[in-house]
């Protein structure tokens, strides 16, 4: 059964990043359409070619001309990442439901019925635990960690992360900025916006084609990331929030020190040579520093918001993107 989806009304966008990945798109596709066709939805499988070189692009281009009422790709200039992968996908998806995976075969598309089951239920992003996951042990390892920390340090109960197989209602995606490696905090992002999430349990198979292309490295970029993803949704709007508290703060411990020196002083005491003299000045010098550059982050934050979005799109193969609008109702389907 080959449902048409030519018409103009998409409920389903499966977004894909990819980046060498010429052994996996054919089949991933394939298993991916066996799925999504028995069901009552319409949707399109969206493959973001991630500025491959061992012939990706050229599978891609046959399987759309193959299937063009049903796959779309676009394709990166060069290697930009995951993050921007995922948001050139998103920017010519058509649906009211956005799901994402990874390009490597190991997420099982016979699970996505599952998600658009949890989402019927009212949440608006469903994410993906690899509970038993099929990676070598230091990449599980890494994982563990680096989820532990999350788990403790945002204080939201979820297990994998940085799982890449997610389901979003389109605003909840188009609610939150992410670039570099805050992919990895997309649900904290989106449950920071006051979104509904939920986890559920998701099959994992072993990787049989191509290479990893992430390694133990990244776990300190991901711990970076997450401080990144803490500064922008507490502080973004209002970064004097942060620097004003750090830089009075400052400034303050300065005063005190130099108001206490200054005591000594008028009981005839010497303290030209005390360090600590040169201690409460230069807190008191730094703190105005840093209140300034919270000033400027003010008006940086003014400016940046205003900013629209672009990507590095060389081409896009399949018709444009529809505009939506918010006040459109939420899509009905019977993923059974």
């Amino acid at each position: 059964m080959d449902n048409s989806h030519q018409n103009k009304s998409v409920q389903l966008s499966v977004i894909i990043p990819v980046h060498n990945e010429k052994a996996c798109v054919k089949p991933l596709f394939y298993e991916i359409k066996n799925v999504l066709d028995p069901l009552s939805l319409s949707y399109e499988v969206i493959f973001s070619n991630d500025g491959s070189h061992d012939g990706t692009g050229a599978i891609l281009e046959e399987l759309y001309h193959q299937f063009s009422h049903s796959i779309r790709v676009v394709t990166l200039r060069s290697r930009s990442g995951k993050a921007i992968a995922i948001s050139s996908g998103l920017s010519i998806a058509r649906g009211r439901i956005i799901l994402t995976m990874d390009g490597d075969g190991q997420d099982v598309p016979s699970e996505i019925p599952r998600f658009l089951s949890k989402c019927e239920e009212g949440f608006d992003m469903v994410n993906g635990w690899r509970q038993k996951r099929l990676d070598p042990f230091l990449k599980r390892f890494s994982s563990k960690v680096f989820n532990l920390v999350t788990r403790i340090l945002s204080g939201i109960s979820l297990k994998d992360f940085n799982c890449g197989f997610k389901l979003y209602r389109r605003e909840a995606l188009e609610s939150v900025a992410f670039y570099g490696g805050l992919y990895r905090y997309l649900t904290l992002l989106v449950h920071q916006h006051g979104f509904r999430i939920t986890e559920i349990p998701v099959a994992h198979r072993p990787r049989l084609h191509g290479s990893s292309k992430y390694g133990p490295s990244r776990l300190l970029s991901g711990f970076l990331d997450f401080v990144t993803v803490i500064f922008i949704t507490r502080f973004l709007i209002h970064p004097l929030h942060l620097f004003g508290t750090l830089g009075f703060s400052m400034a303050g411990a300065g005063l005190l020190i130099d108001t206490y020196l200054s005591v000594l002083w008028f009981q005839g005491q010497s303290i030209g040579q005390r360090p600590l003299l040169a201690l409460g000045n230069l807190l008191i010098l730094i703190g105005i520093q840093v209140i300034l550059m919270g000033l400027i982050g003010e008006m940086i934050a003014r400016f940046l918001h205003q900013k629209e979005k672009s990507f590095p799109i060389k081409g896009i193969l399949g018709p444009p993107s529809e505009s939506h609008s918010q006040e459109e109702k939420r899509p009905q389907f019977s993923p059974h």
